[in-house]
């Protein structure tokens, strides 16, 4: 292995990408940490700089979730012509697994669901869409088209179309919904509520897919962290020429994301081995993270969570703390459960697994 920094070629399928692991890895650390940082700070810790500081930096945590996530199922096809023909079977699988899980945890509870009724409320409720669900509808879409379409120009094609498009029709597509049912309302965001609709936010996932077919010819290492940087901030440099929209069907927005998201890649990459071996294994597990921590954090159905059993009257250093705390522990549950699923299912211990449908990946990859 190089020890300038993390390797990752198409070429080499048996081997996992340590950057790309460590920027997942990176990006779950900050999600857990903020989402208990949200839920727990007092008032008056809010105020102090260095958090207010966080909360600018907050803003990149999901867009590199799925950035990451689509340059991840995109590397896992590596060069082989039909190899998006011959994985649609289990990227559908992976796909309607996310969705499930994502709606899972999003269930209000059966007291909820019939004190509401049988109306558009109770299905925007039950439907909200979040990160997992925008993961899998992406991936199920890309699957899809990439099956269709030739390997050689029509990927990029698709991928940069995909890329482009979701944002720039994002705010077309809120008024083409606002009569849809709430259901689909919540998929396309035109209803509010939807932290993170497809549109836009689709548009990150392909934006990091056609990344990963873009730099797939530079060498592996600092080369290929170096073009990162590069990209991103060509990218963030356009961005300074347009006047600034944070509205949520902004594709100024997403362009921005995505260039800081590039940036990230490609510090990481750059980094030592040593980091990304550190953040990796975080990286590794993220969707069993991302599943254990969000009930524990804001509750599940009618049981509450620490936003509600403690509230939001903690210091810096005892939020911090929990969060921490709450991450190892989730990693840790999560290693014992895939353990567990591995011991259960011997046959399949080189296979697919929760986390791999996250990141297009294989559980017998390793660094």
């Amino acid at each position: 292995m190089n020890r300038l920094g993390p390797q990752f070629t198409f070429q080499q399928q048996s081997t996992r990408h340590p950057g790309l692991d460590g920027a997942r890895g990176l990006a779950v650390l900050a999600m857990v940490v903020g989402h208990t940082l949200d839920a727990l700070l007092s008032t008056e810790a809010r105020q102090h700089p260095w958090i207010q500081h966080y909360w600018t930096f907050r803003g990149i945590t999901a867009p590199l979730f799925l950035l990451v996530s689509g340059w991840a199922v995109v590397a896992a096809l590596g060069t082989r012509p039909n190899a998006a023909r011959d994985t649609l079977g289990k990227r559908v699988r992976r796909s309607l697994l996310l969705l499930f899980l994502g709606y899972f945890l999003h269930w209000p509870g059966w007291a909820a669901v019939r004190d509401m009724g049988w109306t558009d409320t109770m299905l925007t409720r039950v439907f909200t869409f979040d990160a997992l669900q925008c993961i899998g509808s992406a991936l199920l879409v890309g699957a899809v088209l990439l099956a269709l379409v030739p390997a050689r120009w029509g990927r990029p094609l698709v991928l940069l179309t995909l890329a482009v498009g979701i944002p720039l029709a994002s705010a077309a597509v809120w008024r083409f919904g606002a009569e849809l049912p709430g259901a689909l309302q919540q998929l396309l965001g035109s209803g509010g509520g939807s932290r993170f609709p497809f549109f836009p936010w689709a548009g990150f996932f392909f934006a990091g897919a056609f990344a990963a077919y873009a730099l797939h010819l530079i060498k592996p290492g600092w080369p290929q962290g170096l073009a990162l940087l590069a990209v991103g901030a060509g990218l963030l440099g356009l961005t300074r020429l347009v006047e600034p929209d944070w509205t949520p069907v902004s594709a100024w927005m997403v362009a921005y994301r995505v260039a800081q998201g590039l940036l990230v890649m490609g510090v990481v990459n750059l980094a030592p081995a040593r980091l990304s071996k550190l953040l990796a294994p975080f990286g590794r597990m993220s969707l069993w993270i991302y599943v254990l921590h969000l009930p524990v954090v804001y509750g599940w159905a009618d049981i509450p969570g620490l936003s509600y059993r403690v509230g939001p009257r903690l210091g810096v250093p005892a939020a911090l703390g929990v969060g921490v705390g709450l991450l190892l522990t989730c990693a840790l549950v999560a290693k014992v459960g895939r353990w567990l699923l591995e011991q259960a299912r011997p046959w399949r211990a080189g296979s697919t697994t929760l986390n791999a449908s996250l990141s297009g990946s294989r559980v017998s990859q390793r660094i």
